[in-house]
C-alpha cells in the first residue's frame, strides 16, 4: 500500500490542509491535469485510481491518498504528465494559491509537498 500523503501531519494538520481546498468528483475517463500546461492546480487524491501518462503513454498509476500536480507549482515549471481517470475519483483541489499559502503557513507542509515533488521527479 502506498504511503499517504496525509500521513506526515497530525490529524489537525490535515484538517487544515483539506479546509484550504475544495472536495470535487471527477468521471472516469476524465484528465484533471494535462502535459504541458501551466501549474494551475494540485490535488491529493481521495478515492479512486488515476493513470500518470508521458506523451500518451502511462507510466504509473496512483491511487488513495497520493497527491498529485504538486511538482509544477514547487518547480515554477509546465506539467510534467497528464493525469486520466481509471475508476471515478474523488479528490481534494487546490488552486496555486493555496498550496503557496499552505506553504507559508505550515512548513511542515512545504517540507511534504517538496519531498513528494522531489520523489515524483526522480520517478520520471
Amino acid at each position: 500500500m502506498a504511503v499517504s500523503f496525509f500521513d506526515a501531519f497530525t490529524p489537525q494538520e490535515v484538517a487544515r490542509i483539506s479546509a484550504a481546498g475544495t472536495h470535487v468528483k471527477v468521471p472516469q475517463g476524465w484528465s484533471p491535469i494535462w502535459e504541458k500546461t501551466g501549474a494551475d492546480k494540485a490535488y491529493i487524491l481521495l478515492d479512486g485510481t488515476a493513470s500518470v501518462r508521458k506523451k500518451g503513454e502511462e507510466i504509473a498509476q496512483i491511487g488513495p491518498g497520493e497527491i498529485m500536480g504538486e511538482a509544477a507549482i514547487v518547480n515554477h515549471s509546465l506539467r510534467t504528465a497528464s493525469i486520466v481517470a481509471l475508476t471515478p475519483l474523488e479528490l481534494i483541489h487546490f488552486t496555486a494559491e493555496a498550496v503557496r499559502t499552505l506553504c507559508d503557513e505550515m512548513p511542515s507542509f512545504a517540507q511534504a509537498l517538496k519531498a513528494a515533488a522531489d520523489a515524483r521527479l526522480g520517478e520520471s
